[in-house]
């Protein structure tokens, strides 16, 4: 007997039943902001549990044993991450301390669900790519986003060619913090938008430009992100943690069609517009005319659900049956690839850096 859950443009979930196991083991490292998050989805469904969770601090293990008592906890992340009774590692903490806790959880023979953006350095992403290929394990990186009813709306209507060639990929993600202390806000917000436009764009990025400024902390705390691809297709990611409100808007802009996806309307998060334009070219070399077009607006269907249970489901169908995840180690590459040109650009007050 088999059941699926449909990712739409994504691979299907497909899980086997009658398997010798058919639930992997999970750990879970840091049980901060997002770390109540992975646990509630992976050890609230069929095919997961949660065995053990590792943080340093006191009152977020306290916070774990109210909320699951029968879960482990621990202060050392090697009591996990030599565990004999855990199958996949999940890894929720600062960026800097990604490649080593992973590179020790794949060395332990453990599969790694590891928090955006990858790691620190695109040397660190291939040394952990090639240790998993060689161990035959698992890494998938937590893009999110991919999973929402919204993305893989779009990337239906890219795909259905409703859109029309791609002009451009907008986005607006701002707001008022959190501020973090290992990283800009180019990599901590910016992962959200590259690992889309990766999802969404065929093309490649050639080219990346990022300028941006810091004001509290040494950090840059506001960036604007240009990503040239071939056939004009440009991507603009606007990133900022001194917005007075909170914005959460992107807009794609095809030969045909364009869409506004605004992730903040919790009724009618896609809307497509018949809108476009084209150049005609009359008699006379300086008749160039602009015509426009304006057709109806529209809001397709966006499936509802929580995009981390449907990632977190994914996750333990690769594992179990053995199948490459589309968001794994060379999808996080890709993208932190991306932010280290965006680095060198940023030092360099805008320099176009090639990729």
């Amino acid at each position: 007997m088999t059941t699926s859950i449909s990712l739409g443009a994504s691979p299907t979930i497909e899980f086997e039943r009658g398997v010798e196991q058919d639930v992997i083991r999970v750990g879970v490292i840091g049980y901060g902001y997002w770390g109540p998050n992975i646990v509630r989805n992976f050890h609230g469904q069929e095919h997961s549990r949660v065995m053990m969770i590792c943080d340093k601090s006191a009152n977020s293990i306290r916070r774990v044993q109210q909320s699951y008592p029968e879960i482990q906890v621990t202060g050392d992340a090697d009591d996990l991450l030599t565990a004999t009774d855990i199958d996949a590692v999940a890894i929720i903490t600062p960026v800097h301390t990604h490649f080593d806790l992973a590179k020790r959880a794949l060395e332990n023979g453990k599969h790694i669900f590891v928090e955006k953006p990858f790691t620190c350095t695109s040397a660190q992403a291939e040394e952990l790519i090639e240790l998993a290929e060689r161990k035959n394990l698992k890494i998938m990186v937590d893009h999110t986003f991919l999973f929402t009813g919204a993305v893989k709306r779009m990337r239906q209507l890219i795909d259905d060619g409703v859109l029309g060639d791609l002009y451009y990929y907008d986005s607006t993600r701002v707001n008022l913090g959190l501020f973090q202390h290992d990283v800009n806000v180019i990599w901590d917000l910016a992962p959200h938008d590259l690992s889309i436009m990766d999802y969404l764009i065929a093309e490649k990025p050639q080219a990346v430009v990022a300028t941006g400024e810091h004001h509290l902390n040494g950090k840059a705390d506001i960036g604007f992100l240009t990503v040239y691809y071939p056939k004009n297709i440009i991507g603009h990611v606007n990133v900022n943690w001194l917005s007075p409100v909170k914005v959460r808007t992107t807009l794609i802009g095809g030969e045909k069609r364009m869409v506004v996806w605004n992730d903040l309307d919790a009724d009618e998060k896609l809307k497509v517009y018949d809108k476009g334009a084209k150049m005609t070219n009359a008699e006379g070399v300086y008749q160039l005319l602009v015509s426009y077009r304006s057709g109806d607006m529209w809001a397709p269907r966006v499936e509802q659900i929580e995009a981390l249970r449907v990632e977190a489901s994914y996750f333990a169908d690769c594992v179990l049956n053995d199948k490459n995840p589309f968001n794994d180690g060379h999808a996080g590459l890709r993208v932190v690839r991306v932010l280290e040109a965006a680095d060198q650009s940023l030092e360099q007050k805008g320099k176009i850096i090639n990729l």
